[in-house]
């Protein structure tokens, strides 16, 4: 694995565009896009005052006036097409719009009085979503025709909508006259109303739209373990609470990429897995102290990084037959106290399930496999990679069905593959440690993958570089 140099990055506002050709990252009020290839600038535009200058690179020293935090870029991102870049400045509340082959072009909106605390594109790649303070609305701008459409009373701005896979559909949480609502509108005709009916939660926390675009689960907030399936009429399909209800509420809720299955993780170290015919558990995943015989745990091994000055590879201890691990029991009564699932996530055949939980065992990732649709259906622990600090990130590779990146805010990041190829030909595990070859301090405390699976974004709090993979044909 290949790694760049450092480059300064503020709010951890770096992407690949969806081509993976070019990375954006902001800097400051700055917008700055690189060739993937050559890691060159190809465009900077600046959102702030002429006069002002920022550092674009981690060795830079200041000349000038810096830009004040109000004029930060706080949100950015790629249009689907790669074609448009935005650059939003919530405290400012501005939105910029520029072209990647235009650089004389750009787009200006600005939110007024109602402020702004998100902006993002919507799947086409022609529509804004602007959310405003207070939960007032969401205005939906169209770099089309310069027209906006206005959605009162969004509940979440971060996780109470969502668009379904065709991009057709906008589903939206909404709060009227105290009272959770979801909103259906048609994102082909200019986001208009389709439908509009009560959810059955008091208190709704999230949604997650199936992806057949056929369910739509919510479920209630902390106070309450209650999930309902919904279809997109508004008719209640099924509702799950467990036996003995746990006491507190439902932290994540995962869809199978089939549609088949939702995984739902609570507060009480438990995954219930529903299916789509009785929506009722057909399995429960449970966090345990003991690691039985078969399965394998991988331990991070101790001061390698001391040991390869940060610059090698070494795999994992990998530990067969019955294992213990130490749970650290949480007080929940205690003020700020997590427990739980904090992380859900299926791989891109849905074959694999990672749960990473939280205080209790945060150093640890579980992996779990889950039968073809034509064997029984007995998912079953098939891993569990123990590490020195806590797992603050762990990503699928988008594209390759058993490749998982980690990363614990040490100058590192992990890997774990079922693709490596045995003595015998055969296809088997492996997990390595990477030392990212920094000439500076530096911690990998976010990642984000390529669109191509080919390439990783290791990020800092204000630095960022990238790794990618050596193929074959290009060593000499």
């Amino acid at each position: 694995m290949d790694f760049t140099e450092l480059y300064r990055q503020t709010g951890n506002l770096v992407h690949f565009s969806p081509g993976a050709h070019f990375i954006l990252s902001a800097a400051e009020d700055t917008l700055i896009i690189r060739r993937t290839d050559t890691l060159q600038i190809t465009r900077t535009w600046s959102i702030g005052l002429p006069s002002e200058t920022v550092i674009i690179t981690s060795h830079s020293r200041p000349h000038g006036i810096a830009a004040s935090h109000s004029q930060w870029i706080s949100h950015a991102g790629w249009s689907c097409d790669s074609e448009y870049i935005l650059a939003a400045s919530a405290k400012k509340g501005v939105v910029h719009v520029f072209k990647l082959r235009d650089e004389d072009w750009n787009a200006r909106i600005e939110t007024g009085a109602e402020g702004l605390v998100k902006a993002e594109w919507a799947p086409d790649g022609r529509h804004i979503l602007c959310f405003s303070e207070w939960g007032l609305r969401v205005t939906i701008w169209s770099l089309l025709t310069a027209s906006a459409t206005y959605i009162q009373f969004p509940i979440h701005p971060d996780r109470g909508y969502a668009f379904r896979a065709d991009a057709r559909y906008f589903v939206l949480a909404e709060r009227h006259k105290s009272r959770d609502t979801v909103g259906v509108y048609d994102a082909s005709s200019n986001f208009r109303l389709v439908r509009h009916f009560p959810s059955p939660t008091t208190n709704l926390s999230s949604l997650a739209l199936s992806p057949s675009g056929n369910y739509l689960a919510v479920w209630e907030s902390i106070l309450e373990h209650k999930l309902h399936i919904l279809s997109l009429a508004g008719d209640v399909q099924g509702t799950f609470t467990p036996t003995p209800d746990p006491g507190f509420g439902i932290l994540h809720a995962a869809w199978h990429p089939t549609g088949m299955f939702i995984a739902v993780g609570g507060w009480d170290d438990k995954i219930h897995i529903l299916d789509s015919l009785t929506w009722s558990a057909a399995s429960t995943l449970e966090l345990s102290s003991r690691i039985p015989s078969g399965i394998v745990l991988w331990r991070e091994p101790t001061d390698w990084l001391e040991s390869t000055q940060g610059r090698g590879f070494i795999s994992y201890e990998r530990l067969r037959g019955p294992q213990s691990i130490s749970i650290r029991r949480v007080d929940l009564t205690r003020p700020n106290q997590r427990s739980g699932a904090v992380q859900l996530e299926w791989n891109k055949t849905g074959t694999l399930l990672l749960v990473r939980f939280a205080e209790n065992v945060p150093t640890l990732v579980h992996i779990y496999d889950f039968p073809a649709p034509s064997e029984p259906f007995v998912p079953r622990l098939r891993c569990v990679l123990q590490h020195q600090k806590p797992v603050l990130n762990a990503r699928w590779n988008p594209v390759r069905k058993g490749n998982l990146a980690i990363c614990c805010g040490t100058q590192s990041i992990y890997t774990w593959s079922d693709e490596w190829e045995g003595e015998g030909g055969e296809e088997e595990d492996m997990a390595e440690c990477i030392g990212v070859p920094a000439n500076m301090k530096y911690q990998t405390r976010d990642i984000r993958w390529a669109p191509d699976g080919k390439g990783l974004i290791l990020m800092d709090k204000d630095t960022f570089c990238c790794a990618f993979e050596v193929e074959d044909n290009a060593i000499s």
